[in-house]
């Protein structure tokens, strides 16, 4: 059994819960993916469109005979993909299913998520949440629903039939408090529909190098020496903020009536953990964002980088706050508006989300042998 790798130990000492934000499935049938467990710490997965579709492109082998066969029986591309991703969710579920039960059920999870088409109908979210973890009946996967404003009140309706969840495309603190409210509330549909409120996980993933990219761009525009020296600041405070919003809502009463019967705290998790700037410091989505109780899923790239030169520390978040609100404060001074930021990612990154769906139908339709997807 590989040893552990000691920079990505000491992350995992320091309360961070690593996750991998990539699948295949020649990864689980190697074994690789559970080595990873051991050998680099790896707590759980996540998935994306963009994922499955480099995972169904890139090992075409290993899917091509159920694609077949699915194609044969009159399955469309839809049903393809679905049967595909929720065999390769389910496998990997498998390999943590040990992890899960020695970390008390909270980590060793995998996500899967909604078709993004959907971001904006909360009934139809809500239905294809319930079908997914139906199709994959794995206690410990995760079931990704967009943030978006349509996606809120299907969280709650998700956790409130006892389905644990991952809130996805989280940008703004102001949203992310709307997504807190969102789980309560269906916890608390939980407890009233009769469910153990100890057996739902959630964790809200807060989309972190997209605000640099974003910011940055700005500042380049600005071309001001103030803006030059905010450059690459505005993620890490942003996501250092909504690790004071989760904290602030760990103290309130609805949240302890809550936890008093035995509910688990929603985690927030970085995502979106590779550095898109190569002038920055390519760890830095990970070590500056130190802090127990939460999660970072990062590619493999990132992970490795991590693995090689990431100096941990104990906690590099709590007690930033203030010099957190004062970076945004001063990108406002520069006509830099939070609000306005945020709302353009989550729209461009549904749409994203949206063309890697598409991309996938595309890929699984050409390895079908069909003439559209």
């Amino acid at each position: 059994m590989p040893s552990p790798n000691p920079r990505l130990q000491a992350l995992t000492d320091a309360g961070v819960s690593i996750w991998l934000d990539d699948l295949d499935r020649t990864r689980i049938s190697s074994g690789q993916l559970a080595d990873m467990v051991t050998s680099a710490c790896v707590r759980g997965v996540t998935t994306n469109p963009t994922i499955f579709d480099k995972a169904i492109s890139g090992g075409a082998a290993a899917y091509a005979d159920q694609i077949t066969a699915l194609a044969a029986e009159g399955a469309d591309v839809d049903a393809i993909i679905r049967m595909l991703t929720t065999d390769d969710v389910r496998a990997a579920c498998d390999v943590f299913h040990d992890l899960w039960v020695e970390s008390g059920t909270v980590d060793g999870r995998v996500s899967i998520e909604v078709d993004p088409r959907l971001a904006d109908e909360t009934a139809a979210t809500t239905t294809q949440a319930q079908e997914l973890w139906g199709i994959v009946d794995r206690a410990n996967a995760l079931i990704k629903i967009p943030a978006t404003r349509a996606g809120l009140p299907a969280i709650t309706a998700v956790i409130g039939a006892g389905i644990s969840v991952n809130v996805t495309l989280i940008f703004s603190v102001d949203r992310y408090r709307d997504v807190v409210d969102a789980y309560l509330a269906g916890l608390e549909a939980a407890a009233a529909n009769g469910h153990d409120l100890a057996t739902i996980q959630s964790v809200a993933s807060f989309f972190v190098s997209r605000i640099d990219t974003e910011v940055d761009a700005r500042l380049a525009d600005v071309g001001t020496p103030a803006a030059e020296a905010l450059r690459g600041q505005a993620a890490i405070a942003n996501a250092r903020l909504a690790w004071a919003a989760h904290v602030e809502a760990q103290s309130s009463d609805r949240w302890r009536a809550l936890a008093a019967q035995g509910a688990n705290p929603q985690r927030p998790l970085w995502a979106s953990t590779g550095v898109k700037d190569p002038s920055f410091d390519p760890t830095r989505y990970v070590v500056d964002l130190v802090v127990r109780g939460c999660v970072n899923t990062m590619p493999e790239a990132t992970l490795d980088v991590v693995a090689a030169q990431g100096v941990i520390p104990t906690d590099s978040v709590s007690g930033t706050e203030t010099e957190s609100a004062q970076v945004w404060s001063e990108l406002a001074a520069l006509g830099i508006d939070e609000n306005q930021v945020c709302e353009q990612l989550e729209r461009e990154g549904v749409r994203k989300f949206i063309e890697s769906w598409e991309q996938l139908r595309a890929t699984v339709a050409s390895a079908a042998g069909m003439d559209g997807a």
